[in-house]
């Protein structure tokens, strides 16, 4: 067994929709980047591929590459569960926590939590996913962005 850590901030945009956990939120703004901005995914597949000894996202999905842009982080996270798949790993477990000021996440943590869980092929109860605030300190707290933290424990493929 092995664990990974992973950690992804992005700031809010006016010019694109907000998606977390590969869930359209519904905000009057989005997140900037060269993907979807997701950035649950995005430390979700950073925590998956330090976990496997295998870089992070950018090494893999690196942003000065034209195939990524706007793309669906679901995809790249499942990508990156084939990629480990082929090296023998799996998902064994995964703790997430979104950091916001705003938008309120709370409702659509169980459908960030289904859709990821069936992207990684783990039960739900293996994942679990949380959302909080910074009590209005640093960037999130400014309501400048969003930022995301995912641990994950892989276990060799049986």
């Amino acid at each position: 067994m092995r664990i990974g850590h992973g950690y992804d901030a992005h700031r809010f945009s006016a010019q694109t929709d907000l998606t977390l956990g590969g869930v359209a939120i519904e905000f009057d703004r989005g997140l900037a980047a060269h993907s979807d901005g997701d950035v649950l995914i995005h430390a979700l597949c950073d925590a998956l591929l330090g976990a496997a000894g295998q870089g992070d996202i950018g090494r893999h999905f690196p942003d000065s590459d034209s195939r990524f842009e706007n793309i669906d982080s679901r995809i790249l996270l499942r990508r990156t569960v084939a990629m480990l798949s082929d090296l023998g790993w799996e998902a064994a477990n995964v703790d997430a926590t979104l950091i916001a000021q705003v938008p309120r996440l709370s409702p659509y943590l169980p459908k960030m939590r289904r859709r990821l869980a069936a992207d990684l092929g783990i039960s739900e109860s293996a994942l679990n996913i949380k959302a909080t605030t910074t009590e209005g300190m640093g960037f999130a707290g400014r309501e400048e962005g969003i930022a995301a933290h995912a641990v994950v424990l892989i276990r060799a493929r049986s």
